[in-house]
């Protein structure tokens, strides 16, 4: 999974979805040094990458990828999945994605002095491109794969994967929705236990 769809399975709480959005970058147990909320963030974030990595539905998602892209297919359908949150976000939330993407980016404001480096850096290039907005169009995809894409020094070839999308656009989305109602009891379980 993405940002978007980290953020979404993190609750109401929002030290939790901070903590869940940085996680990627933060090693090891150097998430002992963070507020307690923001570690269960970050337990929560690992807990669902285990989990779906492991997943039938999302391995067959990666595996339409795997030859063209190798390594990279997973992260490449962590972004499709995103952009199938994002475009059916009005059957998981009452609230309208920009009105959560405005909260979540007024809530990292409000917490700066809890980021870790990595996310204080990016923080601005994501909420001045609105990232988690911008999911919602394959244009969008297409945008923020070219970055990965980039940092890779174009070794990874991400910024062509919109072509897959668009060929198995219809089972990618089905596979995405069949998971995805999956994960979300997976993490409101896993949210209770932390």
């Amino acid at each position: 999974m993405n940002f978007l769809a980290h953020i979404y399975l993190s609750g109401d709480n929002d030290l939790i979805k901070i903590g869940n959005f940085m996680a990627d970058g933060i090693r090891g147990k150097h998430f002992e040094s963070y507020p307690l909320e923001i570690q269960k963030g970050i337990i929560l974030h690992r807990a669902i990458d285990t989990y779906t990595d492991a997943h039938p539905i999302f391995r067959k998602s990666t595996k339409r990828l795997h030859e063209k892209y190798h390594h990279y297919a997973g992260v490449i359908v962590d972004v499709f999945y995103d952009h199938f949150l994002a475009k059916n976000w009005n059957s998981y939330s009452n609230e309208k994605l920009d009105q959560f993407v405005a909260r979540f980016y007024q809530s990292l404001h409000d917490n700066h002095i809890n980021l870790s480096e990595r996310t204080k850096g990016m923080m601005p290039y994501m909420i001045e491109q609105n990232w988690l907005v911008s999911y919602q169009t394959v244009e969008g995809i297409n945008r923020i794969l070219t970055q990965m894409d980039q940092r890779t020094k174009n070794q990874s070839k991400m910024r062509f994967a919109t072509n897959e999308l668009s060929e198995f656009y219809t089972q990618f989305e089905e596979e995405f929705t069949n998971f995805f109602q999956e994960l979300i009891l997976f993490s409101n379980t896993k949210i209770i236990t932390l």
